[in-house]
């Protein structure tokens, strides 16, 4: 397993996998090069994310999607736990915002996030279209926090 930094050339060839997390483009493109991405490789391309610097100490994981025939397998954990450690010492906390669905919100929480603040109505304010994972509407944007 390896874990690789991408340039900024080089970005948007990962769009494919990146609208598996964020399905718009266009938002995606706002994150997208203030960003830094980091791919996990295992034998091939399983994980990607990106992480934007939102002030001083705080920075933000915007996107991190897994390939969804890898899911379970520990890729997007493992992809996580690189990050956390890249961050550390150079941040003192890592926020992320995702939809409220039950197994997402999990999957952060196992990992040390735990839920801070939520804004309401952010998918349906800033998406051109209605926004859903397994067949529920994202409406209100659940931010979680972890410090490093």
């Amino acid at each position: 397993m390896k874990i690789t930094k991408i340039e900024d050339h080089d970005k948007i060839s990962f769009m494919d996998l990146l609208l598996l997390a964020d399905e718009d483009e266009k938002m995606i493109e706002k994150y997208l090069y203030r960003g830094e991405m980091f791919a996990l490789y295992d034998d091939d391309l399983k994980s990607i994310c990106v992480v934007t610097q939102e002030s001083d100490d705080v920075c933000e994981l915007k996107n991190i999607a897994t390939y969804e025939k890898w899911h379970g397998y520990g890729y997007g954990s493992e992809l996580l736990n690189h990050i956390v450690s890249y961050y550390k010492g150079k941040d003192t906390t890592m926020l992320v915002g995702t939809g409220d669905i039950p197994w997402i919100l999990q999957f952060y929480q196992k990992n040390g996030f735990r839920i801070s603040h939520r804004i309401k109505d952010f998918f349906t304010d800033n998406y051109d279209q209605p926004m859903f994972e397994d067949g529920v509407q994202l409406i209100d944007m659940v931010y979680l926090s972890k410090s490093l």
